[in-house]
């Protein structure tokens, strides 16, 4: 094995956190940790640190935090750290090209999925979304676009019927830690074998906005579904009735059901643990819902004490409505 490399780590969130802490407890040696500034958070707005920043100092590590990389003053601070690789993982700002070109090894980056499958915010969900069979980790040298660079490493997992946006993230996040520490390990010992990305085979993942969780029940079951459990747990998908058109009923678990006759967005039947609602084709039975104001319930509980909160006929409305 080759000398332990002098590393700068850049990210922010939880996916990133658990990259970081592989590098800890690695013979690398990080000089330094870059993370977003602290984001007010909770009912009294302070400000919280990033899931990155509370693992790095708790390993001792200098912490910086720059708004940007465009002034001169960040661009030595980060050079002064005399690192020879910089590691990136969900940092949520642009490296400028003077950055790139400053680590000899340059800047390598964790992405979660199988590029050039899915470039930019939310490859997990749209993974999800589009109805993929499968994701993935890809370990990439960093180029000045948006998740173009060549491709050094990738390690696969299958995407079940079952998975949500959470537990995707989850599997990914487990995977992402051994591939880049292969991914180091060949750049060190000059084993690496670059690959370019065939971009005729790319796909923009869209950051997602609440708007759009809400379910368009003109769609076929199956996309409503997959809308579903790709937006669980955040933004969650909700949907409006048409009785209380101000009130937004989110919709944590569901399942396709059997074909209707009835109108989109109509509720065709109310089970003991399930509401069956039509769709464009098909109809969905939903499992678990959170109305305004209260928690996340299984169907069955909410209707247990709110046996008239539902009624069959009663429709949900379509996105503008």
């Amino acid at each position: 094995m080759s000398s332990p490399l002098r590393i700068i780590f850049a990210g922010t969130p939880e996916f990133a956190a658990t990259h970081l802490q592989v590098l800890i407890d690695s013979p690398h040696q990080i000089v330094g940790c870059y993370t977003q500034p602290d984001r007010p958070a909770g009912r009294g707005k302070k400000l919280k640190p990033s899931p990155v920043k509370q693992a790095a100092e708790a390993a001792g590590i200098p912490v910086l935090q720059p708004h940007n990389f465009k002034e001169a003053d960040a661009q030595a601070e980060l050079a002064a750290l005399n690192a020879d690789l910089m590691v990136v993982v969900a940092y949520g700002l642009l490296l400028p090209k003077a950055v790139l070109d400053t680590p000899p090894l340059g800047c390598i980056n964790v992405h979660a999925s199988l590029l050039p499958r899915w470039r930019g915010a939310a490859p997990i969900q749209r993974a999800i979304e589009a109805g993929d069979s499968e994701s993935g980790v890809t370990i990439m040298q960093m180029d000045v676009g948006l998740d173009t660079g060549a491709m050094l490493v990738e390690a696969h997992c299958p995407i079940t019927p079952s998975d949500t946006g959470g537990s995707l993230h989850d599997n990914l996040m487990r995977l992402g830690g051994p591939a880049l520490l292969t991914a180091i390990g060949q750049l060190a010992t000059g084993t690496a074998k670059p690959r370019k990305q065939d971009d005729t085979k790319a796909n923009y993942a869209a950051k997602i906005s609440k708007a759009e969780a809400e379910i368009d029940w003109s769609a076929p079951a199956c996309e409503i579904d997959r809308k579903i459990r790709a937006f669980n747990p955040f933004p969650v998908a909700f949907t409006r009735p048409a009785q209380a058109p101000d009130d937004r009923i989110r919709i944590w678990q569901a399942s396709p059901g059997p074909n209707s006759q009835g109108q989109a967005g109509q509720i065709l039947a109310i089970n003991r643990d399930h509401i069956v609602v039509a769709c464009g084709a098909g109809s969905l039975c939903i499992e678990t819902l959170q109305m305004p104001g209260k928690r996340a319930l299984p169907v069955a509980d909410i209707l247990r004490g709110n046996a008239n909160l539902f009624a069959i006929g009663d429709r949900m409305l379509e996105p503008g409505q």
